[in-house]
């Protein structure tokens, strides 16, 4: 760091992505990127003629796509906010809802954003920790005395949290808004987005990375009732009118009218879950349940961090966390069947089983 940098950051932990390593071609699980591409209707929408109009602004207003989540979704525009990339929205709920008086209120294995932007906004954190099976406990969360911030299913355990601890939660902090992180929750876990509503404090955040296969094109968007959607649309246009880039918006308009196709990939990665969690079990791995488009799991045979560097040296990644309470694991994305076999022909690898 330079001697130029704010003393507010000193010491600051950057959130650190997943590696993309380029010094060989690796079968990529440690993203949780989809394996599929986006659907047909996405490549038809990004064609050249709306790539010759990048000439032009976006629409700061992002209306079109807004209006084709907000009509999917049986909510009105007015309760929508898009944003490049989910983690965007999740800053921008950050600047708008803690500050000196209100913390930020997460637990302590969960999306490792929460404590960057607590940290870069300079508000105090409140972290709880999940219980002895790495589950999140609603009632910790009663009377938080804070913002909350909860990752359903929680990154990256993979656990869900029910729809009625989550309204419990809701309904134990009338006072403060709790922010519902749903970026996997395509793959199984109950959305709130029924409960929006119902409740004045509650703000739902989705990404289009995940089931709707455009990691790459950065399209996030939050619900809540408009007034929520008002403040974050203040902390947008006070830092970046512009956040949408208009590719971005195509694609993400054209992914809401492909559902069909959308549905189907989800559908093939649950499937090659569930088939790796009875392939991990075989092979004696302690699995969470994941609600999630990856796993959590703890290899039979030596440490995490020695499964991981096994798996790269054979031509696979996967994601492996240093912290105390999680050394042991590895998160896993859920590829395509044939990515998912080359994950366990290398694991088998490792335990001697070709040999």
């Amino acid at each position: 760091m330079s001697s130029f940098l704010s003393g507010r950051f000193s010491g600051i932990e950057a959130y650190v992505p997943g590696e993309q390593p380029q010094d060989r071609s690796y079968v990529k699980l440690n993203t949780n990127e989809s394996p599929y591409p986006p659907s047909p209707g996405v490549l038809a929408a990004i064609n050249s003629a709306e790539v010759a109009r990048l000439n032009l602004y976006p629409d700061p207003d992002t209306r079109s796509a807004a209006l084709a989540i907000s009509g999917a979704l049986g909510l009105g525009p007015e309760n929508i906010i898009l944003g490049n990339g989910s983690d965007e929205l999740l800053a921008f709920a950050f600047q708008a809802f803690c500050d000196a008086k209100t913390p930020a209120v997460y637990a302590d294995i969960t999306y490792g954003f929460y404590s960057v932007y607590a940290r870069i906004n300079c508000v105090e954190s409140r972290v709880l920790p999940l219980d002895d099976t790495l589950r999140l406990v609603p009632s910790d969360y009663y009377g938080a005395g804070g913002t909350v911030f909860i990752a359903n299913p929680n990154s990256p355990t993979g656990r869900a949290v029910p729809l009625a601890g989550i309204e419990a939660i809701i309904r134990g902090n009338p006072g403060n808004v709790v922010v519902v992180d749903e970026a996997y929750a395509a793959f199984g876990a109950e959305s709130a987005v029924p409960l929006i509503a119902k409740y004045d404090n509650l703000i739902v955040v989705h990404t289009m990375s995940k089931s709707k296969n455009l990691a790459g094109a950065r399209v996030g968007y939050a619900m809540a009732r408009s007034e929520l959607i008002a403040d974050l649309n203040t902390m947008k246009f006070s830092f970046n009118p512009y956040n949408m880039n208009r590719l971005s918006l195509l694609a993400a308009e054209a992914a809401i009218n492909d559902s069909d196709y959308y549905e189907e990939c989800v559908a093939k990665i649950v499937s090659s879950r569930e088939r790796a969690v009875l392939a991990l079990y075989g092979r004696m791995f302690d699995v969470l349940p994941s609600r999630a488009n990856f796993l959590f799991a703890k290899p039979s045979f030596g440490s995490g961090r020695d499964y991981y560097l096994g798996l790269k040296e054979r031509g696979v990644l996967v994601r492996h966390l240093p912290q105390e309470r999680i050394k042991d694991y590895v998160r896993i994305t859920i590829g395509t069947d044939e990515q998912m076999d080359a994950l366990l022909a290398a694991t088998d690898d490792m335990m001697g089983k070709n040999r």
